[in-house]
């Protein structure tokens, strides 16, 4: 079992900046990639970003690229998505994911993955 703690969500004007974080607990040495999507209201749940634990490579959905980037510290087994030049269509709630099967970079949302339980983030115009 993996547990997953997001947050780091608030309110931001447009063109600011946030930084999530999800910690992960239990079997982590057990994960395979993890990453974020997030569900706008009303919405479906969509990927954002993944990063592969052994080796960090990473994958960013098409509409992210320049604006967001994932990032994972092994050592503290902490996933963050830092993202900048925010859009009032980036307000959703975030959710981290992690996967212990060995995944494509393009994570499912109906994947075998263990779910954080969402931090929101609200981009004013």
């Amino acid at each position: 079992q993996v547990q997953l703690v997001d947050s780091g969500g608030g309110l931001v004007q447009a063109g600011g900046s946030l930084r999530l974080v999800c910690r992960a607990s239990g079997r982590t040495s057990s994960i395979y990639r993890m990453g974020w999507f997030r569900q706008a209201p009303g919405k479906e749940r969509q990927f954002v970003a993944s990063v592969r634990a052994f080796d960090g490579n990473t994958y960013h959905a098409d509409s992210m690229k320049g604006r967001f980037t994932i990032s994972r510290d092994n050592a503290k087994d902490t996933l963050y998505l830092q993202m900048n030049g925010l859009k009032p269509e980036d307000t959703a709630v975030y959710y981290c994911a992690a996967t212990t099967k060995a995944t494509g970079a393009l994570m499912s949302v109906h994947g075998d993955n263990y779910w954080g339980k969402g931090t929101l983030v609200t981009v004013s115009a």
